[in-house]
C-alpha cells in the first residue's frame, strides 16, 4: 500500500517549475529527487504539505499517515531557547541509535552547537520520530564526514514503516536509493 502518491503533480509559485511528476512510495521505500538548482526540488517537497503550491495533479497520503519534513534550512529554530533533548521531545523522536557524541549534545542549547551537530539533531528529530513519510531536503548540509557517514548508515538500514523522499546533491546519498527521479524544467 502506498503511503505517498504523487499523480501528475504540477507545482510552483503561480507557474509550474518542473514537468508534472508521478511517484508512489510504500513503507520501506526510498526515492531521491535529482535535478539542477532552481528546478523546484525543495518546492516539490513543500507542495506535498502545502496545497497552495499545487497547480495540478494530486497528492495522496495513506489515511492517518504522518509526514515529517526536514527543511533545507534550520531557520525556524533560530533564537528558540531549546536544547537537543527538547527538540527530540517536540517530535517524539527516540534517543535510541543516536551516536554517543550527539547524545552528549542533548542537554546543550541548539544555538550553542556547531552547525553540523544542530543539523544532525534536526534530522534525527524527524527520522527517529513516529512519522510514516519523511521529506528530507538536503539532510547532509553542514555535516562533517562522520555526520555524513551516520546519515548514510541510517539511510542504508531498513525502515519498514517509513517512506523516504530525499532531495540531495550529495552523491554519497544517491547511490543506494531505490527510486531516482529527475525533475526537468517546465
Amino acid at each position: 500500500m502506498s503511503l505517498l502518491t504523487l499523480a501528475g503533480l504540477c507545482f510552483g509559485h503561480g507557474q509550474p517549475l518542473a514537468r508534472p511528476l508521478s511517484l508512489s512510495l510504500a513503507a520501506g521505500e526510498q526515492a531521491v529527487l535529482l535535478g539542477p538548482n532552481g528546478v523546484g526540488k525543495s518546492t516539490l517537497l513543500q507542495a506535498v504539505l502545502d496545497p497552495a503550491l499545487r497547480l495540478g495533479g494530486e497528492v495522496r497520503l495513506a489515511p492517518g499517515a504522518r509526514v515529517g519534513y526536514l527543511a533545507q534550512s534550520g531557520e525556524a529554530l533560530d533564537g528558540l531557547p531549546l536544547n537537543g533533548r527538547e527538540l527530540l521531545a517536540l517530535t517524539g523522536a527516540l534517543h535510541e541509535g543516536l551516536s554517543e557524541p550527539l547524545r552528549d549534545c542533548l542537554p546543550r542549547r541548539l544555538d550553542a552547537l556547531s552547525g553540523g551537530q544542530r543539523q544532525f539533531l534536526r534530522f534525527w528529530s524527524i527520522a527517529a520520530a513516529p512519522f510514516d513519510v519523511l521529506l528530507l531536503d538536503e539532510p547532509s548540509n553542514n555535516l562533517d564526514e562522520a555526520g555524513v557517514a551516520a546519515l548514510q548508515h541510517w539511510l542504508a538500514q531498513p525502515h519498514s514503516a517509513q517512506a523516504v523522499l530525499l532531495v540531495t546533491h550529495d552523491t554519497r546519498l544517491v547511490a543506494a536509493r531505490q527510486h531516482r527521479l529527475r525533475l526537468e524544467p517546465a
